[in-house]
């Protein structure tokens, strides 16, 4: 009994705070679940354009259990990361670059101020000029719509890189190449994730618009689209389900651990429990 007893004690300890980043998340979803539902039982919106959970459901895991919007995930998934790891990898050395060099700043910069308030979208027409339909035009709106993100939050954290850990890191001998691993990388690291987040964001935005537009048959912008055409509100919104669904399970297995290993590792972010 004694046993039993010194154990709980430990394992509240390192499963409570989970535990309760679970509830809350199970909370607000279940409560925004009931404000839909309380939305489409009233008959303000009919009910085929709204139509209760249920149905949305029973939609989902149909489309779920025949492969439908799995593959129609899979190819829209395909589109983002693809062009997410174009933007990374052009984004990332390019702001480290900029941010470590000035002439690289000074050049890159009015360019990137040029292009960035153009929404990505306002680049389907020309790219289906250039390159057709299909995963091309897609891939590149997903790159152009990433890319900003990527890169102006890389260059803004190796420029907020405290002057003082360089001079310190220097004064101990730290040669260029430990510097750059050892202070810069960490430094920047909470902007770097920032912008992955925010480039994540911007390219399922892309990318749904893209799929309206150029994508052929395939991708949950499609079918997001073609439903529309027949008033199918709950594929709509079971694909909008996926697409959150998605989302979440970046946000929180990417993403979160992503963070945990590196700047809450380093230290470089304060971590708030419970």
């Amino acid at each position: 009994m004694s046993a039993i007893t010194t154990q709980n004690p430990n394992t509240a300890r390192v499963f409570s705070p989970r535990m309760r980043s679970m509830f809350r998340t199970a909370a607000t979803l279940v409560v925004a679940a009931l404000l839909y539902e309380a939305v489409a039982r009233s008959a303000y919106f009919p009910p085929v354009l709204m139509p209760p959970l249920s149905k949305i459901g029973s939609t989902l895991l149909a489309n779920l259990i025949d492969g439908t919007l799995i593959v129609h995930a899979a190819s829209t998934l395909y589109r983002v990361l693809l062009g997410m790891m174009l933007a990374v990898a052009v984004g990332l050395p390019l702001g480290i670059l900029m941010g470590r060099f000035k002439p690289i700043e000074h050049f890159f910069m009015p360019l990137t101020s040029a292009l960035m308030p153009i929404p990505s979208l306002a680049w389907v027409p020309v790219f289906i000029l250039w390159f057709g339909l299909g995963n091309t035009v897609a891939i590149l709106i997903v790159f152009y719509a990433a890319l900003f993100p990527m890169l102006l939050n890389t260059w803004a954290g190796v420029r907020a890189v405290n002057p003082l850990w360089l001079r310190a890191a220097g004064a101990m001998g730290a040669e260029e190449n430990a510097l750059f691993w050892k202070v810069i990388m960490p430094g920047a690291s909470p902007f770097i994730i920032t912008g992955l987040r925010q480039a994540f964001l911007r390219a399922w935005i892309a990318v749904i618009g893209a799929e309206f537009l150029a994508a052929s048959d395939w991708g949950l912008g499609w079918v997001i689209f073609d439903a529309k055409e027949f008033l199918n509100a709950d594929m709509m919104i079971a694909s909008l389900a996926v697409i959150g669904a998605i989302g979440f399970a970046f946000e929180r297995l990417v993403f979160g651990t992503l963070e945990r290993v590196t700047v809450q590792r380093w230290g470089m972010v304060k971590v708030v429990k419970g």
